[in-house]
């Protein structure tokens, strides 16, 4: 990949820097960066990406995670036409479709298939009100997600785009079964960009930006899928404090863009989402900071991760509880918060003040990963017709992973463990366990079969492995193509 950044200054001598890192790893060069850098020559089989992998300061350039590379400064870190052939694929990116001295364009695919078998839990639970419901239970094969992003720049690398097609196949027919979005950025330095357009709200650790590199294949433990926020509108803030620490603070529409139209938000953009985190002893944790320890840290490489999100929420901002994705605000028994007379008779929430908080942390070795995440939400000032009576609503749960290259480059297997304590609307918990089979010996290709084990789920929609209410064993396998 050939990156440019550039700040105006005095010139300075020309120079040339090689700098190189091994995966897990981060490395400083002392150069001169006054008059800018450019990656000349990438040296290594990793993907060296301006601001994700590689950078520099007032004083060095550096890389991570195996990238290795050439870079020049001074007077010849001017652009120059790219010779780089195109199109080739970088690992973890796409393809390089098109690279000149003007722009750069990658394209990215991602899909799987999945079967998916829900044939051995309960028919039917009750919720914490008394009332009974059926539970769909599902056999079925479904080529599951459909993801096709292009990223890039445009006439200076600080000007940067993501723009996609997405597609929740098994949602035909649904509202936002298939969605066009993205969003742009204007990159000042490693300390600031600044981005519009949609996003995942940075409201816990899944969310930041690692999809699809999770253990499982596109699904969350219940107690993230439960707390989380979702993709939505806005602007944002993100850049480093120091190599060590990553910030982020995004002002929105709401919780979810996803089946909700313009016309039916408010118009007082009250959604606030900040995270931090800390890299303390390697300074990342795996590119994207990817769940399990793939790239086989040869250092043990640690992270602390903190996130706040406020909102506003009214039912007509909230997707429909039938929509492609669940972030809707529900209680732990599943009810949505929304539902006309659930706390009794001619009572019926119209809105509500969410705030939500996450602390994560882990640590990889030697293809050895733990980490967990802590989540704590609070429902205020739940307005409404006859809603006086209805108290606060406070909840909170965990969830627990880990995972170990059994085979490194080739199999990974884990167990995880979630749980949530709703109080008087009960209490939900799941394990589960699962092995990826990576059939290329990279992660571009892989087969899943996972076994869970839910005691009510408060989650569910027709992406998602659970009903809401599931009780009982769930097992799926999933062959997944990431390019």
């Amino acid at each position: 990949m050939v990156g440019h950044a550039r700040q105006t200054s005095p010139a300075a001598p020309p120079a040339s820097v090689s700098c190189s890192s091994k995966p897990g790893e981060r490395t400083q060069c002392a150069a001169n960066t006054s008059a800018g850098v450019v990656l000349v020559r990438s040296k290594g089989t990793a993907a060296c990406l301006l601001g994700k992998t590689w950078g520099y300061d007032q004083g060095s350039v550096w890389v991570s995670d195996g990238c290795s590379a050439e870079f020049a400064t001074g007077q010849s870190a001017q652009p120059e036409p790219a010779t780089t052939s195109v199109p080739r694929h970088i690992p973890n990116v796409g393809f390089l479709i098109f690279n000149s001295e003007k722009a750069q364009i990658y394209l990215r695919f991602f899909t799987y298939a999945r079967y998916l078998n829900q044939r051995n839990l309960d028919e039917s639970y009750v919720d914490s009100f008394g009332t009974s419901h059926t539970v769909q239970r599902r056999q079925d094969i479904q080529l599951q997600k459909f993801f096709l992003p292009l990223s890039g720049w445009f006439l200076t690398p600080q000007m940067r785009y993501y723009l996609y097609v997405w597609s929740s196949n098994s949602s035909q027919g649904d509202p936002a079964q298939v969605v066009g979005g993205g969003n742009i950025s204007w990159s000042f330095n490693r300390f600031a960009t600044v981005g519009a357009g949609i996003t995942s709200l940075p409201s816990v650790r899944s969310t930041e930006g690692q999809f699809p590199y999770w253990l499982g294949v596109d699904d969350r433990l219940i107690a993230d899928e439960y707390f989380r926020g979702s993709y939505t509108s806005g602007v944002w803030l993100k850049g480093e404090l120091h190599p060590t620490l990553k910030y982020m603070a995004m002002f929105a529409n709401n919780l979810s863009t996803l089946g909700v139209n313009a016309a039916q938000l408010d118009n007082k953009l009250d959604t606030q989402s900040y995270s931090l985190q800390w890299l303390p002893t390697t300074g990342e944790f795996g590119p994207f900071a990817t769940f399990g320890d793939y790239e086989q840290h040869q250092k043990v490489a640690t992270r602390i991760g903190f996130h706040y999100t406020h909102s506003l929420e009214d039912k007509q901002s909230q997707p429909g509880t039938d929509g492609i994705e669940n972030t809707q605000i529900r209680l732990s028994d599943g009810s949505s918060i929304f539902t006309p007379d659930l706390f009794g008779p001619g009572i019926t929430v119209t809105a509500v003040d969410y705030h939500m908080s996450s602390l994560d942390a882990g640590v990889k070795y030697k293809g050895v990963a733990l980490e967990g995440e802590y989540y704590w939400r609070w429902l205020r000032n739940l307005t409404g017709v006859n809603t006086g009576a209805i108290p606060d609503i406070d909840d909170n749960g965990y969830q627990i992973q880990s995972s170990a290259m059994a085979v490194p480059k080739i199999l990974q297997v884990y167990f995880s463990g979630s749980q949530i304590f709703g109080g008087p609307y009960g209490d939900d918990w799941e394990v589960r366990t699962g092995a990826n089979w990576y059939l290329a010996k990279q992660r571009g290709i892989r087969l899943n079969g996972e076994w869970m084990y839910v005691n009510r789920s408060p989650v569910g929609y027709t992406a998602y492995p659970y009903p809401v209410g599931g009780k009982g064993p769930v097992f799926h396998v999933n062959l997944e193509m990431n390019f």
